[in-house]
């Protein structure tokens, strides 16, 4: 692989990290009463958002919706079988319970994007779209729900009145 290749990738890495850095101060800064300072943090996560997309074009990252379903179920796959199992491990041995929740959340979440993902493989593979529903985002775990979200996060007990909805 090109030392280029190598630096695109890791554009691509850095940029992506500081647009969700960036977002996170944003929300802080609208906490404590600094709309404006958030609205900054939220303009510069747009801009690291637009860098990031277009390091990853000229990676010619994104191929048919068919090869992107395959890459985003290896992606997840891999995360749940491999990754996230691995960090709960040294979490626990290292006694951080924190670092456990979140792990364990975000595994529990990653099974669910697989699977949809896979689903949505399957209806793309016979030439067809999902069809039309609603999309919710738990906010605290990023559990997914179809339709109408749950009364409470089967992963984290997030009341259903506060999930997101995609549109």
């Amino acid at each position: 692989m090109s030392k280029t290749t190598n630096n695109l990738k890791d554009a691509f890495a850095g940029e992506s990290q500081a647009n969700r850095k960036y977002l996170a101060f944003a929300k802080k800064a609208d906490a404590e009463g600094y709309h404006q300072v958030a609205k900054l943090f939220r303009a510069a996560a747009e801009s690291e958002t637009i860098h990031a997309l277009y390091h990853f074009n000229v990676m010619k990252g994104v191929s048919s919706t068919a090869d992107n379903l395959k890459a985003a179920m290896e992606g997840e796959a891999y995360e749940h079988t491999t990754m996230y199992p691995g960090f709960i491990a040294e979490a626990e041995k290292e006694g951080m319970k924190d670092a456990v929740i979140g792990f364990k959340a975000a595994n529990a979440v990653e099974i669910i994007h697989d699977k949809k993902f896979g689903e949505a493989a399957v209806a793309v593979k016979a030439g067809k779209d999902q069809p039309t529903r609603k999309l919710y985002v738990c906010p605290i775990c990023g559990n997914v729900h179809e339709d109408e979200p749950p009364a409470a996060c089967a992963i984290c007990g997030a009341k259903g009145n506060t999930w997101k909805e995609i549109l």
